[in-house]
């Protein structure tokens, strides 16, 4: 702050520039927005953060609030330019296929991801309900892909990373289009289950990236879902009185699994700016569980299976040879099936029966399915008693009973179940807490779009903290004296960015892997392997430590981990190695003697450590310096000389971190992926503009058509050009549906062409004979506006020729005054008022030469151009278009705007002149009264400004109305000098 009664400097040119830096910053970014995305088993559901658009789900391109998580390939019929590659269909649309191209539908791809082609079960669940797919193994990896039947046998397989990244792109290109053009949606948060592995997440990070997003988090479906419910309450403040926090668990049974997650809401007030607090609101999750195999396709394959068993068992099944094993390999049977299965689930969940008919099944054998609920709920007891589990696991990590909590959230499709409904009753204390108070559907999309906001920089959102967990419990491993060492670092509970500090005993180069304990399906554990660190000159920085003077016993080695706050993985942040030492940097006799005679610190011993800095080698220790002679007080010298300070000296270790166990692809097999995608969406684009000019070109034969029968159109044009257009017409519409169904762009453009070099000048001439009455008639009424604003100025410059002749004949006949000064002492302002002709408003033959020739040129040229359009028949092309006439108004107006503009340019530079001569009079005058200066003053008023518009037909005013707009331009300068002169 600067010091009172002492002005401020104006800002650096330095600063203004980083502050504009700053402004173009903050508006760059206004135009970006973020995403949160809910990935399912089955749908997928995107959230946009926009400023101008807060929290609202991105619409499918069929308007749909979610989009089914599937992508389709479906063969596409040659158009002779070279495409390859087969039409793409997404969600609903995709799963239409299914029947027809069962083999090119990826439905559900989320269980696959990160998984290697060896973990049978993962493969043959999801063989067993999508049996024409054909799984492989990508080349040179383990990792999960599939071969298309739409590129033959040569075809590239395509990785699961890669289909879910064709539909991220989708999901993507909804999201621009709602966001807007020149917005940039890149960055996004996903929703993930609580029990996703470090291979599964950098799996969906990988198809992210490959779909040109950047993600900026994770965040577990549970904590999703307690974030949208913080969003609009306000919990209690646990700083003050004796408040206590909330404890909600959210029951989340989707598609493909199901998991419970206890959440601790609370308020808390923290230091805000400078002298101030706040209270910002805090979710944090305390325990989850989950099942990785109960859910809504679970539920499904349960009625799958009774259908296929009762479709072998009716009498066209029995007459089959195929066996039930061959009914559930058929790709096509399967897909209507199973589309079949989710639809009885749902119908059952609120009526006590449904019923399906299937025509040609299998072989041409048709088939009629019933089922009630009570039939439904027997063969689903096994999976209303593991709804339990999840919940179980969940209250046992947070350490809490039922008791505890305040409520149950519910969410997820599969929870509207009613055997889920009834189970979760039965084992809840109180009914009442089984709340369904978020949106089943769309909180934990919400949720995430919430965080993504709070992330990016680009917007301020209602302070909520969270807290996740690791998830899984993780640690170190590593070899020390030929031994195998294990340590347990974070347990599943751990909060993410918390950090540990890990001190090892070696002082040699040497590699550790940080793990995840991983569950198996036989309630056994194993150590996952998450990254690697190496150090690369370990060794090299004990040695430089050992020469500064550490003793290699002493030596301490330690590295800092964390959990990472975006992925929620264990990661290595630094080493160090460190010892203590004697501080020479100012210790020795010199120092002593420097101290003692006030040369030294002025802050007495306070000295600062400088960790990792090396001792000068020209400085003097303390043992060698001990001969020295020292001054009379060598009492002091002696005390610090024997007494030496320690230091502690660090060094950091150079480490190579390296991802283990998901396969990471290399930069060749990336940007391979990229480009085949860039094909893809270059192929997508080239169909579309295809199919665009087809319907263009077949809704224009239509429009023809009715233009054929319109009396306008058959005005203006001849029989025989509309013969000739309607045989045309038909041969292009018989095209269209035979031959042209295949046509390349090019030939299509040239279709059209043909047409509209008919149709278009018809419709020219047409519009033409109707705007031209109008047009003709505005054009005559401007030129007889200019001809009276022409006799206006020839007026105008005969009377000011009249005035001036008459005042030359007064300043003749005039009496000079008696008294030879009386002229000194006369006011300068006139006695008499100012005419227009004084203020400077007087025309010129000049000016009205400029008008005249505009005039006349315009009048003959319109005059010639009707003469001409009256010989012509009315489908013959006109003698003058519309904008000819346009054109001619305009002349006609820049010619009277450039008088006006000169009248106006005099009038300032007489103003002017005014000024400047009276001012060189004042000088030389003596003080005059008050009412002199006064008019003196009023005399130097500001000139009038006369603005003069064109009317919306693009015509200039009219003689009368540039009058008017003249004499009201002098009255507001009398006024304004009246003004003046009553204020003096």
């Amino acid at each position: 702050m600067a010091p009172p009664g002492r002005r401020r400097g104006l800002p650096s040119t330095c600063t203004l520039l980083v502050g504009l830096l700053f402004f173009f910053a903050s508006t760059a970014s206004a135009a970006s927005a973020v995403l949160g995305i809910d990935f399912g088993t089955e749908y997928i559901k995107a959230a946009i953060v926009k400023p101008g658009i807060p929290l609202e789900i991105v619409l499918t391109k069929d308007s749909k609030r979610k989009e089914a998580s599937a992508i389709a390939f479906k063969p596409s019929k040659s158009t002779g330019q070279g495409v390859v590659y087969p039409e793409r269909a997404y969600g609903g649309d995709a799963l239409a296929l299914a029947a027809r191209f069962s083999g090119d539908v990826y439905p559900n791809l989320k269980p696959l991801l990160g998984k290697p082609l060896q973990d049978q079960s993962v493969v043959d669940d999801y063989q067993k309900l999508h049996p024409a797919l054909q799984l492989v193994e990508r080349d040179g990896r383990q990792t999960i892909a599939f071969k298309s039947k739409s590129f033959g046998d040569d075809g590239q397989a395509f990785s699961v990373e890669e289909l879910l990244a064709m539909e991220l792109q989708n999901i993507r290109d909804n999201a621009k289009t709602m966001a807007g053009k020149g917005t940039d949606v890149s960055e996004v948060v996903f929703t993930i289950p609580p029990f996703f592995t470090a291979d599964e997440k950098r799996a969906l990070e990988t198809a992210a990236n490959l779909a040109g997003f950047k993600v900026i988090g994770l965040i577990t479906d549970g904590l999703a879902v307690g974030m949208n419910y913080a969003t609009t309450r306000t919990f209690p403040d646990i700083t003050k009185d004796d408040n206590k926090p909330e404890y909600h668990l959210v029951f989340d049974m989707g598609a493909g699994s199901t998991s419970a997650t206890v959440l601790r809401f609370q308020g808390k007030t923290v230091k805000d700016i400078g002298r101030f607090n706040k209270t910002v609101q805090e979710v944090a999750v305390l325990g989850s569980g989950w099942d990785r195999t109960l859910g809504g396709d679970a539920l499904n394959a349960v009625i799958l299976d009774d259908m296929v068993t009762k479709f072998k068992e009716s009498p066209g099944g029995k007459a089959l040879s195929a066996t039930t094993e061959d009914i559930k390999k058929h790709g096509r049977t399967m897909a209507k099936l199973w589309a079949q299965s989710e639809k009885s689930r749902q119908i059952l969940s609120a009526n006590s029966d449904t019923s399906a008919s299937f025509e040609s099944l299998y072989e041409d054998v048709d088939f009629r399915y019933k089922l009630s609920r009570t039939q439904y709920e027997a063969m689903t007891t096994e999976f209303a008693a593991r709804v339990d589990g999840p919940i179980t696991q969940a209250l046992a990590q947070a350490e809490l009973k039922w008791s505890d909590l305040d409520s149950v959230i519910l969410h997820g499709g599969a929870v509207r179940t009613p055997f889920v409904q009834k189970r979760l009753e039965s084992i809840a204390d109180d009914k009442s807490k089984l709340r369904s108070n978020v949106n089943a559907d769309e909180a934990a999309v919400f949720g995430a779009a919430f965080k993504a906001a709070g992330l990016s920089p680009s917007f301020r959102v209602k302070e909520i903290r969270d807290s996740d967990t690791n998830g899984y419990a993780s640690g170190v491993q590593y070899i020390w004296n030929l031994k195998d060492r294990v340590q347990k670092l974070f347990t599943p509970t751990s909060p993410t960015g918390i950090v540990k500090e890990i001190p090892f005993k070696t002082t040699d180069e040497f590699e550790f892997t940080l793990w995840q304990e991983i569950p198996t399906a036989t309630d056994q554990t194993v150590r996952s392997p998450v990254v690697q660190g190496r150090t690369e000159n370990m060794t090299a920085t004990v040695s430089k430590l050992v020469e500064d003077g550490c003793d290699r016993e002493e030596i301490e080695t330690k590295w800092l981990v964390r959990i990472n706050p975006v992925d929620n993985l264990p990661e290595i942040l630094k080493g160090s190695v460190s010892c203590e030492v004697e501080d020479t940097d100012k210790g020795g006799v010199l120092g002593g003697v420097k101290d003692f005679l006030g040369f030294g610190s002025k802050k007495g011993d306070q000295e600062p450590l400088k960790e990792g800095e090396e001792a000068p080698a020209e400085n003097v220790s303390a043992s060698s310096s001990a001969e020295e002679p020292a001054p009379s007080a060598d009492t002091k010298v002696d005390s610090k000389v024997k007494e030496p300070k320690k230091k502690r000296v660090s060094s950091g270790i150079a480490v190579t971190t390296t991802a283990q166990g998901y396969e990471k692809f290399t930069k060749p097999e990336f940007s391979a992926m990229k480009d085949r995608l860039s094909a893809f969406d270059k192929s997508d684009k080239g169909r579309r503009d295809r199919a665009e000019l087809q319907n263009s070109l077949e809704a224009y034969t239509y429009r023809t058509r009715d233009l054929l029968e319109d009396e306008s159109f058959i005005a203006a044009s001849t029989a025989e050009v509309r013969d000739k257009l309607s045989s045309s017409l038909s041969d292009i519409s018989d095209w269209l549906y035979g031959e042209g169904s295949d046509a390349t762009k090019e030939i299509l453009k040239e279709k059209m062409k043909s047409l509209t070099d008919v149709v278009d000048p018809i419709i020219k001439r047409r519009d033409e004979s109707v705007k031209r009455p109008e047009i003709i008639k505005t054009m005559e009424e401007s030129l007889r506006q200019t001809k009276s604003m022409i006799d206006a100025i020839r007026n105008s410059i005969a009377e000011a020729a009249a005035s001036a002749a008459s005042a030359a004949e007064e300043a003749v006949v005039g009496t000079p005054s008696a008294d030879p000064l009386a002229e000194l002492d006369e006011d300068e302002t006139p006695k008499t008022k100012p005419s227009k002709m004084d203020m400077g408003l007087a025309y010129t033959e000049d000016d009205l030469g400029v008008i005249e020739k505009a005039y006349e040129s315009v009048e003959s040229w319109l005059a010639e151009k009707m003469a001409a359009q009256d010989k012509l028949a009315s489908h013959e092309d006109a003698a003058f278009s519309v904008r000819d006439v346009e054109g001619k108004a305009k002349e006609l107006t820049e010619a009277t705007m450039s008088i006006l503009q000169k009248k106006i340019r005099d009038q300032q530079q007489q103003e002017k002149a005014k000024k400047s001569k009276s001012k060189s009079k004042s000088k030389s005058k003596t003080k005059k009264p008050t009412s002199t200066s006064t008019s003196s003053d009023a005399e130097q008023a500001t000139p009038p400004v006369i603005e003069l518009n064109v009317d919306q037909n693009g015509e200039p005013p009219s003689a009368e109305k540039i009058q008017k707009i003249v004499d009201e331009a002098v009255k507001g300068q009398e006024a304004e000098k009246q003004h003046v002169v009553d204020e003096l």
